[in-house]
């Protein structure tokens, strides 16, 4: 369950304010929206206002982190998470849906060795690729392209066969898929950050736009080092700010409290917020969390992290 203090919302609450007294808000920037099973307890009439607020606040593009979470589908085609995309691209948002996570991913890509990271892999997509026929074919809803959840490291893609296969293996989804193909990575500071800038170059390279995560809110690493990392990246590789800060330890049941992004690191970058729960009108979604979730409840808010 998601901590929040109410002087941390009022300031992202702030933060949108001066943003649009600036002319500096979003501009069409893209903000990410991770599904939780809480959020099935939000009304139509909330959604709709949540998806309102989004465009005057500029944000064009709705990333959905995923649409199906081990054995949850939210619902499927008739489900509470179809219908409000539905409103969402009603008001005007184009939306890059999110296709299969697997709860488990970090756990199995720790437990198995390269040579079984290929089959892993196959098989997690393949779920991905059944996912977006099954949008395709039954929710109805216009898209303007793909997100695979699987992000991407330098811990567990630390070894250059492993990144070889990674990519190989989206650029054989992506082949198959029949709009662009979007993927997030974030660093723990085991490549060098020109080594990290240019594997997730080389999946640029391949027709995946990979969106880097900034870090100010897991704070993995120290500032200066997150400034490096973002500043070797190239200039097509987007930048995800993080909107929370991380207020559970090592080990401990992610908990979180909004946050104001960090503009500073985007110069050339296509940038992306993460994500709507925290932001000043996403506060249905975070009481909704509160009031509902249980501790096994699925769908973490943010990603679980070796």
């Amino acid at each position: 369950m998601i901590a929040l203090h109410p002087a941390a919302a009022q300031d992202v609450a702030e933060w949108d304010n001066q943003q649009v007294q600036n002319g500096q808000q979003s501009n069409g920037q893209a903000l990410f929206y991770q599904p939780h099973e809480t959020d099935a307890n939000i009304t139509p009439a909330q959604w709709n206002r949540i998806w309102q607020k989004t465009r005057e606040n500029r944000f064009n593009t709705v990333i959905v982190q995923w649409t199906s979470y081990g054995d949850i589908d939210f619902g499927g085609k008739n489900g509470w998470l179809a219908n409000s995309l539905k409103d969402a691209r009603d008001q005007g948002l184009s939306l890059i849906m999110g296709l299969h996570m697997d709860p488990a991913y970090y756990n199995r890509l720790a437990e198995i060795d390269t040579a079984g990271t290929g089959a892993y892999l196959e098989h997690q997509l393949g779920l991905s690729l059944k996912q977006a026929n099954t949008i395709r074919q039954d929710w109805g809803i216009s898209i303007a392209g793909w997100y695979v959840p699987l992000e991407l490291d330098d811990w567990n893609f630390e070894q250059k066969a492993r990144r070889d296969i990674v990519n190989e293996r989206l650029g054989g989804l992506a082949s198959r898929l029949d709009l662009p193909v979007h993927v997030s990575a974030f660093s723990g500071g085991k490549l060098t950050p020109d080594a990290y800038a240019g594997w997730l170059g080389s999946l640029e390279k391949t027709g995946i736009h990979v969106w880097a995560q900034d870090g100010a809110g897991t704070r993995t690493l120290p500032a200066m080092a997150r400034e490096t990392y973002i500043k070797a990246l190239p200039c097509d590789i987007g930048i995800v700010l993080e909107a929370f800060r991380q207020t559970s330890g090592k080990n401990e049941p992610f908990t979180a409290e909004p946050a104001k992004p960090n503009n500073g690191s985007v110069t050339c970058h296509p940038a992306a917020v993460f994500g709507l729960r925290y932001m000043a009108w996403g506060g249905d979604l975070r009481q909704a969390m509160q009031m509902h979730a249980t501790p096994d409840a699925a769908a973490p808010e943010n990603k679980s992290r070796p």
